[in-house]
């Protein structure tokens, strides 16, 4: 038997994919609170997911998300991980500028350990990416994109997305 790699790519950058979904809801979160929303984006989705890049390029007069909006279309998929606006109940912090997390409630304070969650759950994400030597790269413009559409339900406040690709060259980086 002879398998081209080009027959199973699509079908093992998808599983890779749900390999990094798995390791971001397994990382570690404050008090063991999980406000994670994960999900994969590809086909004819990943091209709505471009032009919802390119309209608010254009409103915001912002070129980063024009030129992400067309690279994205490179991607083989994209994982998209957010968190909801949820704070972790604590009676004293402050590290999102606010007393306590009742406070930040009343006033839509966004828990700075819910970002922290974020960062941690992505980075393992990634590192799965990485251990299978798939092109990624980490884009903020996806998960503002992704949020404005409620992608991820309507209480993901904050959003990153990863695109992925197998190809001769990483085309998430040297970008024009």
């Amino acid at each position: 038997m002879i398998e081209n790699e080009k027959d199973f790519r699509p079908a093992s950058i998808i599983e890779i994919a749900k390999q990094m979904c798995l390791a971001a809801r397994t990382a570690p979160k404050a008090c063991g609170k999980d406000n994670l929303e994960i999900a994969i984006v590809a086909g004819d989705d990943l091209l709505i997911l471009s032009a919802e890049m390119k309209k608010i390029g254009e409103q915001k007069q912002n070129p980063t998300f024009l030129r992400d909006a067309e690279n994205i279309k490179s991607a083989q998929c994209i994982v998209i991980i957010g968190t909801k606006r949820q704070t972790i109940g604590l009676r004293y912090c402050g590290f999102c500028g606010f007393e306590n997390c009742a406070t930040a409630e009343k006033n839509g304070g966004l828990c700075a350990f819910n970002a922290g969650d974020l960062g941690i759950a992505i980075g393992s994400a990634v590192s799965v990416a990485a251990d299978h030597r798939l092109d990624n790269r980490l884009m903020y413009t996806i998960g503002m994109a992704a949020v404005a559409m409620g992608l991820l339900g309507h209480e993901v406040k904050i959003a990153f997305g990863i695109p992925l690709s197998v190809s001769g060259k990483n085309p998430f980086f040297d970008r024009k």
